[in-house]
């Protein structure tokens, strides 16, 4: 099948790439379906795609590539809608905000994106109980490095 992307153009994907987020995404809760999307040449960062509208789509990266003690537990209702059995089964994405310079992009550590790559059922979970931000500096992790 062919998907439109504002960001890539046109894209081939298969049926089995399909992720299922049952309630949609936060403020866009009528796209259910999705496609994660590799940008040619960048190993960081994907494009979560809706395969109904072409102007829906948001760049998300591994938040473990920004900061190294991001931890948290997903809600047992969460676990169940998911279907998920092992740890191993799911990937975590943050939805980037894309800024220019790009360099002062962020990333959401406060609603991180939960995909289960065996059930293709997806979500964008909340954390109620953390105090992670919503804009965390992409480049935080390296100055503290640098300090």
């Amino acid at each position: 099948m062919k998907i439109q992307s504002t960001i890539l153009g046109e894209v081939e994907a298969s049926e089995s790439e399909i992720l299922t987020f049952e309630n949609g995404l936060p403020g866009f809760e009528n796209e259910k379906h999705f496609i994660l999307l590799s940008i040619e040449g960048n190993e960081v960062y994907q494009i979560l795609q809706s395969t109904n509208s072409k102007v829906v789509g948001f760049v998300t990266a591994n938040p473990y590539l920004f900061t190294n003690d991001y931890t948290f537990n997903l809600n047992e209702s969460s676990v169940e809608a998911l279907n998920i059995e092992s740890e191993e089964d799911i990937i975590v994405l943050t939805i980037v905000t894309v800024k220019e310079p790009f360099n002062a992009s962020t990333v959401n550590l406060k609603a991180p994106v939960i995909i289960n790559t065996k059930s293709k059922k997806a979500k964008q979970y909340i954390l109620e109980n953390a105090d992670y931000p919503i804009r965390y500096s992409m480049n935080a992790s390296m100055q503290e490095d640098k300090g």
